[in-house]
């Protein structure tokens, strides 16, 4: 995902350097003339703008408060924003949020007067990160989400404002909830017909113009055979793993409990992709 955003961001017209872990996705970036930061601080040292796309909340508190991680050199930073993408519970994106109110900027850029943090996850999967076609569910103050818009738009067509901080991560795991479910149901009713002698490119067509319609039948179809362009077409590779839903439900069902709220069809789904 991150990847193919930073790419859109370049082909944009932006100046971009990258970080990862990965040392063969770093390579890539360097292979085609994009600067490698050996850090989060060094990324943040040579920036206006960071974006950050991780797999889970512990990733992000590190990339943000950890050793060599954004939010270092005493909290004097010289990014004016600060932009993640990742799926994290609102809970971990409150608390980069406030830890960003606590630090300054090493000089006045644009309008701002202190470091700006948006939590903006995203919709779409891989071939929309690709495409340049993300949905991004926005939270933070508005005034930053406005600034942001042409950044946003570099990578994505659609852009929801969803409130304060932590709401575009409210926002996400309840999106990513609903797909959860709705990936299940599709794919055991496949499986059915096609135990019941119904080809899955004929139920295909009768679910997308009747009331099973949804995007794990019309857009991200499992099925092989049926779509091309989707995992199901490349023997599931370059998808989104059951290991990241499993983790995205896991948030979802702690936030739930968290505020005393019930979610029995969420659960079932987190103890189906658990196994």
């Amino acid at each position: 995902m991150g990847s193919h955003m930073a790419r859109n961001l370049v082909r944009a017209g932006y100046r971009v350097s990258v970080h990862d872990i990965n040392e063969d996705a770093m390579n890539k970036f360097s292979d085609d003339g994009i600067p490698t930061k050996r850090s989060p601080l060094e990324v943040s040292e040579s920036s206006d703008v960071v974006i950050t796309m991780l797999p889970s909340s512990a990733h992000v508190l590190d990339v943000y408060s950890g050793g060599n991680g954004l939010l270092g050199n005493g909290g004097h930073l010289g990014p004016w924003l600060y932009i993640d993408s990742s799926t994290v519970d609102p809970q971990t994106s409150r608390t980069i949020s406030t830890d960003m109110s606590r630090c300054s900027l090493k000089e006045r850029k644009g309008y701002a007067e202190k470091p700006m943090m948006l939590d903006a996850p995203v919709s779409g999967g891989v071939p929309a990160a690709e495409a340049g076609t993300l949905t991004f569910m926005v939270g933070g103050l508005e005034e930053t989400y406005i600034a942001a818009k042409p950044l946003l738009l570099a990578m994505g067509k659609k852009l929801i404002y969803c409130g304060g901080a932590g709401n575009g991560s409210a926002a996400k795991i309840c999106n990513n909830t609903a797909m959860a479910i709705s990936m299940l149901g599709v794919s055991e009713a496949f499986a059915l017909g096609q135990n019941l002698g119904i080809k899955a490119s004929t139920l295909t067509d009768i679910f997308n113009c009747s009331s099973a319609r949804c995007w794990s039948s019309d857009t991200y179809n499992p099925v092989p055979g049926v779509m091309a362009g989707v995992p199901s077409a490349r023997n599931y590779d370059g998808g989104f793993t059951s290991k990241l839903m499993a983790k995205d439900l896991d948030l979802a069902m702690a936030s739930a409990s968290g505020v005393g709220f019930k979610c029995p069809m969420g659960s079932e789904a987190l103890d189906m992709y658990d196994h």
